[in-house]
């Protein structure tokens, strides 16, 4: 291609004007992007953006997807030279990536061969290995759609796997062994004679019938046309593949054909169309055919064929709806799918405002419990400060009692001096004639002491006598005695002298 095709295409071309080329079939884009090195080097960077444009066309979306990216791993690459990877590829995360001020030039979109329109005024059309899905008579009509793609001159550049060898008249080979080839130019184009208005009305009126015939056989609707016999005159090559019609089908009885009932009873509406000369619609018929896996829709229109007022035949229109119907069906079904979801969305709704309500009364009840916590809290934060001036209360009080206890211990000092300082025997009884006080002499004379050590008590102590003494104060004689206490002479002289004792 290279040595070839673009010295000749740059050749042809004027300076500045612009190089237009189309990869049919591009997949994931790397003829473009390869056609598209091929020129820069040519071209160089500046004149290429300046000057050319390249197409790349296909049906799958994901490789088209792929191509606009122009990112390719290294195993891809691995083809390409180690110059012009480093000059048109950039480095990304996941492999290389074509340069992207080049990128602008290459234009990625769907086209389907065999029914968009193609891209015209084509200077290159690649189309490498893609005639070879397709069958002879799609060929032909890709071919042709090739044809008028092309400039003049045009390159063609097919797979090794494909010829044109039925189409010398569109083509010229230029190298068969790389499958290139170049577009003829017309003879005839922009030099064709005028015609003559009487010979082409002529003409005309000789194929008129042919025209007509051939018109009604490649009809894109199934139509059969009744004379008024009531005989089948004329079925288009649809009618025929619906309903199993041949040629020695025309002429026969049109009630005899499985046509005039089935997938509709007919007879009836043709006699109904023939005696109101109106035509009659029969909508939505559904018919299932034998060996189909599902049922057509079809409306059905007669209408009475009328020449120069007269009727001269019935004509039977049987225009497929089945899609339509499809359409129609999955549509009431999303309507149906939208209100069960309109009507589950206003339940959610409905469950989420209660939902709201409730958390609206939880929300006051918590305000409430709040409420009430604060109050409980400044009740508690009261009596703390009614407790703590209750503890200094009773701290003063402990205070108070503590200096009269002091003050106590005291005065029992004093008392305990003062009987220590007398010298005769002193007892002191309260009223219920206990030993409260007691002096030395009295230890002396009555042999007053606690009958146990852990419980004796220094003489002249304040403290009452509350538990069993050996004393003669506090208790009668004894036969044991001590003997210098024998002079006692009883309670009486006892309680004389605690008497005596108490008035000294």
């Amino acid at each position: 291609m290279r040595e070839l095709v673009i010295p000749a295409l740059l050749g042809q071309k004027p300076a500045g004007q612009p190089i237009r080329i189309w990869s049919a079939g591009c997949a994931t884009g790397e003829e473009a992007y390869t056609i598209a090195m091929v020129l820069a080097e040519e071209l160089g960077l500046d004149e290429f953006r300046d000057r050319v444009k390249i197409y790349g066309t296909d049906l799958d979306e994901k490789a088209l997807h792929a191509a606009r990216t122009g990112v390719y791993t290294d195993r891809s690459l691995a083809d390409v030279p180690i110059d012009l990877r480093e000059t048109y590829f950039e480095q990304v995360d996941n492999g290389f990536t074509f340069r992207r001020d080049l990128r602008r030039q290459l234009i990625f979109g769907r086209n389907d061969l065999t029914h968009d329109a193609p891209i015209s005024r084509v200077d290159l059309l690649l189309a490498r290995n893609t005639l070879m899905y397709f069958n002879t008579e799609m060929q032909l009509n890709i071919v042709r759609r090739f044809h008028f793609a092309l400039s003049d001159p045009g390159f063609l550049f097919l797979g090794k796997a494909e010829m044109l060898l039925n189409h010398s008249d569109k083509f010229e080979p230029v190298d068969l062994r790389m499958r290139l080839f170049r577009k003829i130019r017309s003879v005839h184009h922009g030099n064709r004679a005028p015609w003559s208005v009487a010979g082409a009305a002529a003409d005309l009126a000789a194929r008129l019938p042919t025209l007509a015939s051939v018109a009604l056989s490649s009809g894109p609707v199934a139509q059969i046309v009744v004379d008024v016999s009531g005989n089948l005159a004329l079925a288009n090559s649809r009618a025929e593949a619906l309903f199993n019609l041949n040629p020695r089908d025309i002429g026969r009885p049109f009630q005899d054909l499985e046509v005039s009932y089935r997938p509709v009873e007919l007879r009836s509406v043709i006699e109904q169309a023939r005696h109101d000369l109106r035509p009659v619609e029969l909508q939505e018929v559904v018919w299932h055919r034998v060996g189909s896996p599902e049922a057509g829709v079809f409306d059905v229109s007669v209408v009475p064929l009328l020449g120069s007022g007269n009727l001269v035949g019935m004509g039977i229109h049987f225009y497929d709806v089945t899609r339509y119907r499809k359409l129609r069906d999955e549509l009431e079904q999303a309507n149906r799918q939208l209100e069960q979801a309109y009507e589950e969305l206003q339940s959610l709704n409905e469950e989420l405002e209660t939902t709201n309500e409730e958390l609206q009364s939880t929300n006051e009840e918590l305000e409430t419990t709040n409420e009430e916590l604060q109050s409980t809290n400044e009740e508690l934060e009261t009596m703390n400060e009614e407790l703590q001036s209750t503890n200094d209360e009773l701290q003063h009080i402990n205070d108070a009692l503590t200096a009269r206890t002091i003050e106590l211990d005291d005065v029992n000092s004093f008392v305990s001096s003062v009987v220590r300082s007398l010298g005769d025997a002193v007892v002191v009884l309260d009223g219920d004639l206990r030993v409260v006080v007691w002096g030395p002499g009295a230890e002396e004379l009555w042999g007053c002491a606690p009958t146990r050590p852990s419980a004796s008590r220094s003489p002249g102590s304040t403290s009452a006598c509350r538990w069993s003494c050996s004393c003669r104060a506090c208790a009668p004689p004894s036969p044991t005695v001590p003997a210098r206490s024998r002079r006692w002479t009883g309670w009486s002289s006892t309680r004389s002298t605690a008497a005596a004792g108490r008035r000294r």
